[in-house]
């Protein structure tokens, strides 16, 4: 079994390191937003996901917009049965096989390079770092649809609505409970999901891109915390 199902409790900063081995996107597209997650926040939803919720040890689970793979692959290093990843962009989706078989662990995850309109079947549970639809908006609603039609359980990053009020609580604390947004909690309502909670956390994410004014930007995300009704 080695290193692919694990059934022990792994140490937070353990799953960080093994997630740091995973590189982000070598050349990513603004338009498309396609921020590799940073490491400490995939490694808090993960480890909300596998050990406050038990929706990651022995269950299917699906990677929506999974970039290099590190939900995907955090996933399987926590112990679940089954992963899939898919990406629009086959050099991601390539990437994301690579860093599969140097961690090796490319027996316990498939990725597929398609929009995710191809994804059909019933997950356990989606994780997901959707675009924020700064660039196009509601480009995230698309990917929660999605989410909320195959999976029972749903974990889905997005932009506070609100981020001055938060962001110097999540500074201090590092995740905060708030309230949802009215409209995706409407959104979500409509479409079956109920939204178990929702987590404020501050995101860091590197200049990237010729319009990025700084060295680094830190922004308010939430993590939707979603159960199919």
């Amino acid at each position: 079994m080695g290193r692919a199902m694990q059934k022990r409790l792994v140490r937070k900063l353990d799953l960080e390191m093994f997630l740091s081995q995973i590189g982000p996107h070598p050349s990513p597209k603004p338009n498309i937003e396609q921020y590799t997650i940073p490491t400490d926040a995939a490694a808090t939803m993960l480890y909300i996901a596998a050990y406050a919720n038990n929706d990651i040890i022995d269950k299917r689970v699906l990677d929506l917009g999974c970039g290099t793979g590190r939900l995907a692959l955090g996933a399987v290093f926590l112990g679940a049965k089954q992963v899939v990843g898919v990406d629009v962009d086959k050099n991601a989706a390539k990437i994301a096989f690579e860093n599969s078989v140097k961690m090796g662990l490319k027996e316990r995850v498939q990725w597929v390079a398609g929009d995710i309109d191809v994804i059909r079947g019933d997950f356990d549970t989606v994780l997901q770092n959707p675009p924020f639809g700064v660039q196009r908006r509601g480009a995230d609603l698309k990917f929660l649809e999605k989410a909320l039609e195959v999976a029972k359980a749903i974990y889905s990053l997005h932009k506070h609505p609100e981020p001055d009020r938060i962001f110097v609580k999540a500074q201090k604390e590092g995740i905060v409970q708030v309230a949802p947004s009215p409209f995706l909690k409407s959104f979500i309502e409509k479409r079956g999901g109920k939204i178990r909670a929702v987590y404020a956390m501050i995101m860091t994410i590197p200049y990237m891109f010729s319009f990025h004014q700084k060295r680094k930007h830190e922004f308010v995300v939430d993590l939707f915390v979603i159960d199919k009704k």
